[in-house]
């Protein structure tokens, strides 16, 4: 049966009638009527029954009161659910039975939507304000009050108010009223909506509670408690538990060793589009980039609601901040459209089949743990997942990034599709992790985040100046704005807000030597700010009065131990593909360090089994809260792994004594290899920090340190080190690994050995190749030297036995060290190279028929001869590169980029060239039977001698009309005479 919500609220206001009518609640209290339920209730409170008498003798519902002027919502402290329960208590005493389930919904339900709306309209001061100042009625409210005391509520109804309440119809009626009302009040249409359903959603806490309080008064809601009730307070508690100590906190973290937290001196950075293709355009306006998420995340387009959103930017940008920042801004979003949460990649340490299960596999609260815990209209989640770049992968499983990220893009796309999911995700990055990874989701929004200009950098000034000297800060600011002494290298790296702070904070210390950076640029003034800090982080140790002992026996005394102390420390969490390691691993590696281990030893003795951690917690590394070690930013690892691996390499080739070559010899330097560098892929900022720090260094011996590498790939190539009995060094470096926790096996170990020396190999052929007196005494070939006639298959074989364990480990690992390379004559069939770097690369006379292409950059290449049959070179870039008497037949260019290209001789038939920019393109000789050029750009000059048939696809070629020497013959054929 269907009951009018004005029928129901009848029935329960005649004992509210007969309350109003005593002259005090004292009076009323002390009668034998039913209604002393609801005067001790009032009592309790220590409210007036003034507020009631308008809901009686005007209205036909309780949310009547958002439409009587004589009634303060906030400031008077009114419970609405007491009195509903109140009511409760008065009907069943009156009529000895329960009142059915209907009218419990009706009235409960009403009374939580009122102080859910109470709770928010106190948060929304300027909303409050012109609320309080009573405006009048108006025929919209009049017509939406007359709608919901029509509206009829049946058993069904009801239960689904229970089950949905946000969704239910029941609620669509309550938000009529509050939307026409909050109208009034100066809301347009869209803001009222959104505020509606904000209330809408907070109400099922106070339904649930209202069921939980009332569960003595009436046996029915007793009993839809137990029902779901209890589930859904633990719910609501997980969440409320989960905000507090992981989202509210960490703009509260001091910023490394200051007194001052991220919030005092953060500022919002500027960003930059992203297209489609990976292209940033440097010369467009930046924006700011907390806006455009906001407006990404409300645009209520489809299209927009199925985007990822991955934000990108270099290291030391401010992409972590950024999300502890944004994750609580969202906490504390009065409309409380999404729950943050925020999960650090790198602690993901295994995929789960699923993307559901692996964000649960990093959320140990009871919300997350529940079936089905995403599928909840009143629980909207957004998944702030920072640092792509940092994932570890565990690749026995053959679980990849890429899987992942295609994971990601299709939860986003079903939570667009359905409703009981709206969820949104972020992500961020460094812009190299998405290298290797050709198919990346089409509903990826990328933005970079763009340096720091004068306005970001003022307003930081100003937040510094506001925890630290002022007078320092002025003077350094204005030093950076000094055209004429400032050199350009400062000004560079303080546009970073990592190096920012560095530079900053050595400045007022009185630690920053500015007349370093005179000469310096790029990777080399990064270096000299890394150094100096060093240098910087020992004399604070030195200065902390908490350990006196402990400072001057490590730092005063030993800081160079120390210093490899740190490195130490740095190789350890590198190698474990994390971003912490135990004390205990970092101490095992230094056995062999007489002066470090004396050291920690003794310290050890004074103070006890801490002062190890205590002597590495300055600036550098802090406690993981697990007896470890864990850096506080990415960037000082790689730069101390790279101080690290530069030193070994320069022990490597010391001259030996006493005859000996060199002073490490074969079998040391073969293990010492394994046991650096078999860990995984170096990153291109640990190969720029070492070629860097190498350059400067007088110990660098290139010649040498080329001949003994290349001596080592020769007879890994060969298999001599993983083939070896009984005990190989690949053996023995897993082992070490998997007691530190690792799950390398014996194979990878020894690829990854490989491949990073091929990368060091790499990077010092290019060094060499740009010096007179080294170019002929360095030439590294890949895939070995070819003869005539014959090509090389070298390196096809390392493509194959590093793709033994995972696709493309050897494009993820080398893939963006191959500019320069000489891989001419190599056998490259089939092989899999997208988004490879390939800039300048000789491949002439290569045999790349059925090869991977694509997205990969060949501009500038050298691709004479080359045969590329088949090829997949889709959105290649091959602008300027020679491909004169290449064999491209069948090859598929879509949307490459040719633009200024040699392709004379070049066999182009039955090659998809759609799209293709051939713009400034030499086709002199070029065939194109066949070849599909629809859309292509062939503007500018054209070669006259090309060749083509009746079946060459021109349809839509634009710039054939406005080129010059088009063939007489292709006119006549287009029209275009």
């Amino acid at each position: 049966m269907r009951t009018r919500l004005s029928q129901i609220w009848q029935l329960f206001n005649t004992d509210i009638r007969e309350l109003i009518s005593a002259e005090t609640v004292g009076t009323a209290a002390e009668s034998t009527s039913a209604v002393v339920e609801i005067a001790k209730t009032l009592q309790e409170q220590g409210k007036s029954l003034e507020w009631l008498k308008p809901l009686v003798e005007n209205s036909g519902s309780l949310l009547g009161i958002l439409c009587s002027p004589g009634v303060q919502l906030i400031g008077s402290g009114l419970q609405f659910v007491p009195v509903a329960i109140a009511l409760f208590k008065v009907y069943r005493k009156r009529t000895k039975q329960d009142p059915c389930l209907v009218d419990c919904v009706a009235i409960i339900s009403q009374a939580a939507y009122l102080e859910s709306f109470a709770e928010i309209l106190a948060q929304h001061q300027q909303l409050l304000a012109s609320w309080q100042s009573q405006p009048k009625g108006d025929a919209t409210l009049t017509k939406a009050l007359q709608a919901l005391e029509d509206f009829e509520l049946d058993s069904e109804s009801a239960k689904s108010a229970i089950a949905s309440f946000p969704d239910s119809q029941l609620v669509k009626q309550y938000n009529q009223v509050l939307s026409a009302r909050l109208q009034l009040s100066g809301l347009s249409v869209n803001e009222a909506e959104d505020f509606t359903e904000l209330v809408a959603r907070n109400t099922e806490i106070y339904f649930f509670n209202a069921l939980s309080a009332s569960r003595d008064s009436v046996k029915l809601l007793a009993e839809l408690y137990s029902n779901g009730g209890i589930e859904v307070l633990k719910k609501y508690d997980s969440i409320r538990v989960y905000l507090e100590t992981e989202i509210e906190p960490k703009p509260q973290e001091t910023v490394f060793n200051e007194t001052f937290s991220y919030r005092d001196i953060y500022v919002k950075p500027k960003a930059r589009g992203v297209n489609a293709n990976g292209k940033i355009d440097n010369q467009s306006e930046t924006f700011d980039l907390e806006t455009w998420v906001k407006n990404l995340l409300f645009d209520k387009d489809p299209k927009n609601q199925s985007q990822v959103i991955f934000i990108q930017g270099g290291p030391g940008r401010g992409k972590s901040i950024f999300c502890r920042m944004f994750a609580d801004l969202v906490r504390r979003d009065i409309y409380r459209r999404w729950t943050p949460i925020l999960i650090r990649l790198r602690d993901i340490e295994e995929f789960q089949p699923s993307l559901e299960e692996t964000l649960r596999s990093r959320l140990k609260f009871d919300f997350a743990l529940r079936d089905n815990w995403l599928i909840d209209p009143q629980t909207r989640f957004l998944f702030i997942l920072d640092g792509f770049d940092e994932l570890r992968i565990e690749r026995s499983n053959n679980q990849t990034v890429e899987r992942f990220i295609r994971q990601v893009g299709r939860f986003q796309h079903d939570c667009q599709e359905n409703k009981s999911m709206g969820h949104r995700v972020i992500i961020t990055g460094r812009e190299m992790a998405l290298h290797g990874i050709d198919r990346l989701p089409p509903n990826l929004e990328r933005v970079e985040i763009a340096e720091m200009d004068i306005d970001l950098q003022s307003q930081w000034f100003n937040n510094w100046r506001r925890h630290s000297d002022a007078d320092k800060a002025i003077a350094f600011q204005q030093f950076l704005q000094d055209k004429k002494h400032c050199p350009e290298a400062l000004k560079e790296l303080a546009k970073e807000p990592l190096l920012l702070y560095m530079l900053v904070a050595m400045h007022r210390d009185d630690e920053l030597d500015i007349s370093k950076f005179e000469q310096a640029s790029g990777t080399e003034a990064k270096i000299l700010v890394y150094e100096q800090a060093l240098n910087w982080v020992l004399k604070i140790q030195r200065s902390d009065s908490r350990h006196p002992e402990l400072n001057d026996e490590l730092t005063k005394q030993k800081p160079e131990a120390l210093r490899r102390l740190l490195a130490e420390a740095a190789v350890c969490i590198t190698q474990l593909e994390g971003e912490s390691a135990s004390m205990q691993i970092v101490k095992a590696r230094l056995q062999q360090d007489d002066e470090v281990k004396q050291l920690i030893e003794a310290a050890e003795k004074q103070l006890g089994e801490e002062a190890l951690k205590t002597a590495l917690s300055a600036f550098y590394i802090k406690s993981d809260g697990s007896g470890g070690v864990e850096f506080f930013h990415k960037s000082f690892r790689e730069f101390l792994f790279a101080e690290r691996l530069k030193q070994s390499l320069e022990d490597w080739t010391e001259p030996g004594k006493r005859g000996k070559n060199f002073n490490i010899d074969e079998q040391k330097l073969h293990w010492e290899i394994y046991d650096l560098l078999g860990y995984g892929g170096l990153t291109q900022e640990i190969v720029k920090y070492l070629m860097g720090l190498l350059v400067r260094s007088n110990e660098f011996r290139p010649v040498q340190l080329f001949q003994r590498l290349e001596d080592f790939y020769i007879r890994w190539c060969d298999g001599e080190f993983i083939d070896a009995p009984p005990e190989n060094f690949p053996q023995k470096k897993m082992r070490l690994l998997r007691e530190q926790g690792s799950k390398l096996g014996q194979r990878q170990v020894d690829i990854y050995a490989g491949l990073n020396v091929m990368i060091l190999l790499l990077e010092l052929h290019r060094y060499a190749q740009e010096r007179d007196d080294l170019k002929q005494e360095i030439v590294f070939y890949p895939s070995g030297k070819a003869e005539e006639y014959f090509r090389t298959t070298q390196l096809l074989r390392i493509i194959n036995y590093s793709d033994c364990f995972q696709i493309a480990t050897f494009n993820s690992v080398v893939g963006q060290f191959l500019s320069g390379a000489d891989l001419s004559g190599a056998n490259l069939r089939g092989a899999v190279l997208s988004l490879a770097d390939l800039r300048g690369t000789n491949l002439s006379g290569a045999y790349l028929s059925g090869a991977y292409l694509r997205g990969t950059n060949l501009s500038g290449a050298v691709l004479s001869g080359a045969d590329l049959s088949g090829a997949n070179l889709r959105g290649t870039d091959l602008s300027g590169a020679d491909l004169s008497g290449a064999d491209l037949s069948g090859a598929v260019l879509r949307n490459a980029g040719l633009r200024g290209a040699d392709l004379r001789g070049a066999d182009l038939s039955r090659t998809v060239l759609r799209k293709a920019d051939l713009s400034r393109a030499n086709l002199s000789g070029a065939d194109l039977s066949r070849a599909n050029l629809s859309g292509a750009n062939l503007s500018d000059e054209f070669s006259g001698d090309i060749r083509w048939d009746e079946k060459t696809n021109w349809e839509n070629v634009q710039g054939l009309d406005t080129a010059i020497n088009v063939p007489e013959a292709l006119k006549q054929q287009l029209g275009l005479n």
